[in-house]
């Protein structure tokens, strides 16, 4: 068992100021991998106040040395990734070949797409041909408070810290204490390669704790949070009397519209991508909505797809689904198969309990249900597990309708062979993304929701423009 005690605060591991330990659990076994700490209010206050003290020479740091130390750091990361996938395995679930290929790979991933990026801004420019003396500058907002989940914990950590330390923010981050064991990892990583003092701090906490301490912090300029809608809502109220910055990427309820014309893999790639991170993915097309031509094949196929899927611990290799992430999540999840089947959707795959094979862990059966309607708490609320909705629809605009029918709309996907069509119906989509045809968004694309599903981008050109003012400048 591993004992992470202690915070990175103003370039030291120092121990809490009152002692609060906490028990990271093992979601394979139930069993206590970890133990960290919990901060407080001194806690909070020491590693805003080293972050604020941080900030004007980090800010005035020439761009060119920022993203020299970033390049550092992406070496270290290469070095380290395979400790990265194991840690993550462990703290949050992932099958170690998911854990140690996309879990830590996104991370390097997200490092290298921003290093490409920083390489192209320009922090100052003039206004126009019209007025010669007009100067727009790019500036960074300030100290940051970074606030990420446990589901994929480096890709948010990384879309996060990098675009705001590279133009010049200070930042506290605060990972979740579910999975925090990849974060402390991290901060071993911004400590060998150099940063100065108070640019990077970390410190673990709860929500109820150290999340609201930092988002009505009087002395942080910007909240970057990404989890529930519910928590998003109590950080924008939190952030409100001191006006702010808010960057929320929350929830998600993908609807992937299948019509008759879709290819023949399109059930079978929309339901692996539902299932994929054991459904633990906010972009996850969890409700399938296919064309009443094709409807009945589409649930023949879909069951067959999801009564063959592997599920087995994390720490086992191969293409096999883990366990959920906590207990918490696993009874929710219980709990939403329980409302769908007593609402009437029809049970096709999967359902209550454990997987035959395991009688101990977070593992959720991958369940498919059929004859959903939309008006249904399965169709309606974010599941974050391997279930997933079939609706059938009758027309282009009913299957619109039923997708824009929700709170969310962070990722939609349309499959068919009329280009035309899909072109049509993804601009019709109200979500910040749309995918066709199991076409992957490029790196650098902005990643991000409309509604429910948030206000900010992260990513790219985008995800570096949230972490800077814009200043306005006359007679340069």
């Amino acid at each position: 068992m591993l004992e992470k005690l202690k915070f990175y605060i103003d370039g030291q591991w120092v121990l809490p100021k009152v002692k609060n330990d906490f028990e990271v659990i093992n979601p394979s076994n139930e069993e206590v991998c970890a133990i960290i700490s919990l901060g407080d209010q001194a806690d909070t206050d020491a590693a805003v106040a080293a972050a604020n003290q941080a900030f004007p020479g980090w800010s005035t740091t020439p761009h060119a040395e920022r993203v020299k130390l970033i390049e550092k750091l992406a070496e270290i990361y290469e070095a380290r990734r395979e400790e990265m996938g194991e840690l993550i395995s462990i703290e949050m679930g992932a099958p170690i070949d998911l854990a140690c290929g996309s879990q830590a790979g996104c991370g390097a991933g997200h490092i290298a797409d921003f290093l490409v990026e920083l390489k192209k801004i320009n922090f100052d420019q003039t206004l126009g041909n019209h007025a010669p003396t007009d100067r727009i500058f790019k500036e960074p907002i300030g100290v940051c408070a970074l606030i990420t989940p446990w589901n994929w914990p480096m890709n948010q950590v990384t879309l996060k810290v990098i675009p705001a330390i590279a133009v010049g923010c200070t930042v506290v981050l605060k990972p979740s204490e579910t999975a925090p064991l990849s974060s402390l990892l991290f901060a071993e990583m911004m400590d060998e390669a150099g940063f100065p003092k108070g640019v990077f701090n970390l410190i673990n906490g709860d929500g109820v704790g150290v999340g609201s301490q930092l988002s009505s912090h009087e002395n942080i300029e910007m909240i970057s949070f990404t989890g529930s809608s519910r928590a998003g809502v109590l950080i924008s109220q939190a952030a409100a009397p001191t006006i702010k910055r808010v960057s929320l990427e929350l929830g998600g309820k993908g609807a992937n519209v299948i019509f008759n014309d879709a290819d023949d893999q399109a059930v079978i790639r929309g339901v692996a991508h539902c299932f994929g991170n054991s459904g633990q993915s906010c972009n996850a097309p969890t409700r399938m909505l296919v064309e009443r031509g094709r409807y009945a094949e589409a649930v023949k196929q879909a069951a067959e797809y999801a009564t063959n899927v592997e599920v087995d611990i994390a720490s086992k290799q191969g293409n096999h689904l883990g366990p959920v992430v906590s207990k918490v999540q696993y009874d929710k999840i219980q709990g939403l198969i329980e409302m769908a089947i007593n609402e009437g959707a029809k049970l096709v795959a999967g359902g209550l309990g454990l997987p035959a094979n395991l009688n101990r862990g977070y593992f959720i059966r991958p369940t498919i249900f059929a004859d959903v309607s939309n008006d249904m708490r399965i169709a309606q609320e974010e599941v974050f597990g391997p279930v997933l909705s079939i609706i059938p629809f009758d027309s282009e605009e009913e299957a619109i309708q039923i997708a824009n029918d929700s709170l969310y709309g962070l990722t939609h996907y349309v499959q068919t062979q009329n280009a035309d069509k899909a072109r049509r119906v993804a601009r019709a989509l109200r979500a910040g993304m749309v995918e066709i045809n199991g076409s992957s968004r490029g790196a650098g694309a902005p990643f991000g929701g409309y509604k429910q599903s948030g206000n900010g981008r992260e990513g790219g050109a985008w995800g570096i423009d949230d972490f800077l003012e814009v200043k306005s400048i006359s007679g340069w």
